[in-house]
Order: C-alpha cells, then structure tokens, then sequence
C-alpha cells in the first residue's frame, strides 16, 4: 500500500492545491534526465526537472494484479536536454521513468506514482510519443533458450566465440545514394558480400544493419541497409561494418570454422519432417538427419 507523506497528505486535504507531475528518466548508459509539466523548473531528490519540456501524458489507469499496463508521454525536441538523434539511436531504449506527484510551491512535499519503462518510441514532426510500460511486461519475455535449428548467440558475443576483429571493416562514405544506400570507400580487401547482414556504426553513434555489400569496379563499395537511416549522413563521415551471420550450420562452420561453439540444434528436424507420416522410403532409425 502506498503510504502519502504526512505533509502531501494535508496539502491534498485542502481546498485548493498545487500540485504537477515530474518524470526521472535515467537511461541506461546511467544519464539522468529530469522533466516537469509545470512552467517553473523544480529540483528535489538530488535531480533538477526541467520546465517547458513538452511533456505531456495520457490517462493512465491503474490494475490490481500482475497485467502489464502501459501508458504513454508525449513531448517536443524544444528542450535542450532531449534531442531527435538521441531517440534515433536508441539511448533512450529501456530508459527507466519514474513519475512523481509534486507540490510546486513546496518540492521536497512529493510522492512516487510508479516506476515504467520506455518502450515504442515514435517521432515525427519534431514531436515524439514514447510507451511507457510497467515493470510487468518483463514477465512477458521469452526467458531461456529456444531449440531451433539456427544459432541462438548473437554474433561475437561470448556464447558465440568468434573475434569480430578479425571480420570488421572501416572505411568513409564517399556518396549518398539514398537513405537506405551508401558508396564508400575502405572496403576493397573484402570480397563481394562479405559484410552482408552485417552491423555499421558511425562514429556519433548511429547504427544500421546491412543488407547487400557489393564491390564496383572503381574499387568502392555499396552497402544497402534493410531499412532507411534514421538520420542523414554526411559524405566524409567514418565508420566501422562488421561481417554478418545467417546463424546456419554450414556457414558457422564453412566460413567461421567455429561449428564446436554452434549454439543451435541442427539436427532436430523440421516442421515438414515432423508432420509428415512414416513411408517406406525415408530410415527412422533415431540417427542425424543432418550431417
């Protein structure tokens, strides 16, 4: 049960009161942000809450029980503390909020509503809407491994094993084709394809999964990204690609040579194999179906 301060109590027992909503945003990379929906900026608990912050949010209705409840923030990139390429980036991704009710007149007279977490983030038109989300939807994530016949690791990391250095990249954009295509340079003693599904990251931090690597003749490169580039990118700006993986068997093990940290189950058959009724033509006799 949530106890109100004794002195927010008396104030909310009056006639009249003064009150407004601040949200602590503390992200993971460990920045504290702070925002009011008051006209004044206020400070208390050790975080200064900005004013004229565009914050705004939706009704939110509170739920007995363990249902993951969600509710939303809306604001504009006019403070100086939020920025559109912060968003784009994805600092903001899993970001904690937490959400205060406070006495404007008298700060240190305030009372922790909930905790959420920053979830869809979309932007447009110099404004954006964040989903908050309550603490509950982690109960809704996958937990454990899934037995698939694709890797489950994601591609050097520790499960996995194998060291990126020796299958990265770098290079500088020489021409912008469109926001999903790049010419750049840097790439020539990599083959054709060899960074395809592969990560790019730019120096301010901008990152984009890549679709197609193609060598040209004049010994530039063009990547093609799955999805347009969150922002522009400028001609000259550096980067650094790493190769990718399809998480197949045959490509952990013919191009990475790492097939004993293969992090998958190759040999569990298919949804055709599993469905399908016994015949004279096909052995099952409990061995590999795949070698």
């Amino acid at each position: 049960m949530r106890q109100v301060p004794a002195a927010l109590a008396a104030h909310l027992a009056e006639e009249a009161t003064t009150t407004c909503h601040c949200w602590r945003v503390t992200r993971r990379d460990g920045t504290v942000l702070g925002f009011t929906e008051h006209d004044h900026d206020l400070t208390f608990s050790g975080t200064h809450f900005l004013a004229a912050s565009g914050f705004s949010a939706s009704e939110a209705e509170a739920a007995a029980g363990l249902s993951a409840s969600a509710d939303e923030v809306a604001g504009g990139f006019s403070s100086v503390a939020i920025h559109e390429e912060d968003l784009a980036a994805g600092r903001y991704d899993g970001a904690r909020v937490e959400l205060f009710l406070v006495n404007w007149v008298q700060p240190d007279q305030h009372l922790l509503l909930n905790v959420r977490e920053i979830g869809e983030v979309s932007r447009a038109g110099g404004q954006f809407r964040a989903e908050l989300r309550s603490l509950a939807h982690r109960l809704s994530q996958p937990q454990g491994r899934l037995y698939n016949r694709r890797c489950d690791a994601s591609f050097g990391d520790s499960r996995c094993g194998v060291d990126l250095s020796a299958w990265r990249g770098h290079g500088v954009v020489v021409a912008v084709i469109d926001e999903s295509r790049l010419v750049v340079s840097g790439l020539a003693g990599s083959g054709s394809g060899f960074f395809r599904q592969g990560n790019l990251t730019f120096a301010d931090g901008l990152t984009a999964d890549v679709e197609a690597h193609e060598n040209r003749p004049d010994g530039l490169a063009e990547l093609r990204m799955w999805l347009p580039l969150d922002q522009a990118v400028a001609v000259g700006a550096s980067f650094t690609v790493t190769a990718g993986c399809d998480k197949s068997f045959a490509t952990c093990r013919t191009q990475f040579a790492n097939h004993l940290q293969f992090r998958g189950f190759p040999h569990v058959p298919g949804a055709d194999f599993a469905y399908s009724y016994a015949d004279g033509e096909r052995v099952h006799d409990g061995g590999p179906i795949f070698e």
